[in-house]
């Protein structure tokens, strides 16, 4: 059996230090994804770098008209923060539908986004409310950071701090969720602020994206039939035991009208 070494940090420094002289180490924030990755033997990391411990990494609160969220914060505190709920209701609603107690409990908003599975519901958030990533280093912006499978523009020792959501005038998500996991089979999170829409998806593809079609068709009329006449071609998407690359692209306008529906009832 390998041995894998434990770190607990004191601080973003020491942990991003630990991170940037062991590629193989992987960082722990929630431990959702990476436990369930070593049980079915896709990854032995040489060791963890726990964040548990570091208090700066957590906190909720409104600045400049946004809403900056720690990176250590739980799905569970996202979907129950009053604060949220008053501010972004529809982020809240996502993060109340995540899996099940035992993970909302313990996965980590930071650790979904840095860990960018493609069919996780945070990053269509990050995408659709055009958030800005706060790392130990710098800012991304949402459009820059989603690159592939797993796949982010993360560096070797950078670390997700928090992420800072612009309040819309309104939104909402819906998912089509796979009922054993829970996890998005497809989900659309669709934004709207100052006449500007923004639609990104999730499940459908190897990362989140955004749907300018969609958006351009919401813009011009932001009424449900919109969804209607936008057809996504199934190239690139997903195909898997759970539905066909077809399956899914005929469920984004679907699902994209029940938004718009949930927004304007």
């Amino acid at each position: 059996m390998a041995t894998i070494s434990y770190h607990r940090p004191g601080s973003v420094a020491e942990a991003a230090r630990l991170a940037a002289a062991d590629p193989d180490a992987r960082v722990i924030a929630g431990g959702q994804s990476v436990l369930p990755a070593m049980k079915l033997g896709l990854l032995v990391p040489s060791a963890f770098i726990d964040l548990a411990g570091l208090p700066e990494l957590r906190g909720i609160r409104m600045a400049g008209g946004s809403l900056s969220i720690g990176a250590m914060v739980t799905h569970a505190a996202v979907a129950e923060s009053r604060e949220i709920r008053a501010a972004l209701p529809a982020l809240s609603d996502l993060a109340e539908g995540i899996g099940d107690a035992q993970v909302r409990n313990r996965g980590t908003i930071g650790g979904s986004i840095a860990n960018s599975d493609p069919a996780a519901d945070y990053p269509a958030a990050v995408l659709a409310l055009n958030a800005t990533i706060r790392t130990n280093q710098r800012a991304v912006t949402a459009d820059a950071f989603f690159k592939g499978l797993f796949e982010t523009d993360l560096r070797a020792g950078e670390l997700i701090t928090a992420i800072e959501f612009p309040i819309p005038t309104r939104a909402a998500y819906v998912k089509f969720p796979q009922p054993a996991s829970r996890f998005a089979l497809v989900g659309v999170f669709l934004a709207q602020t100052d006449g500007r829409v923004r639609v990104a998806v999730t499940g459908a593809a190897a990362h989140a994206f955004r749907l300018e079609a969609l958006e351009e068709a919401l813009a011009r009329r932001f009424v449900p039939e919109a969804c209607e006449a936008v057809t996504v071609p199934a190239q690139r998407l997903n195909s898997d035991l759970h539905g066909s690359a077809e399956y899914r692209a005929s469920l984004i306008p679907v699902l994209a009208r029940r938004a718009v529906q949930r927004i304007t009832a």
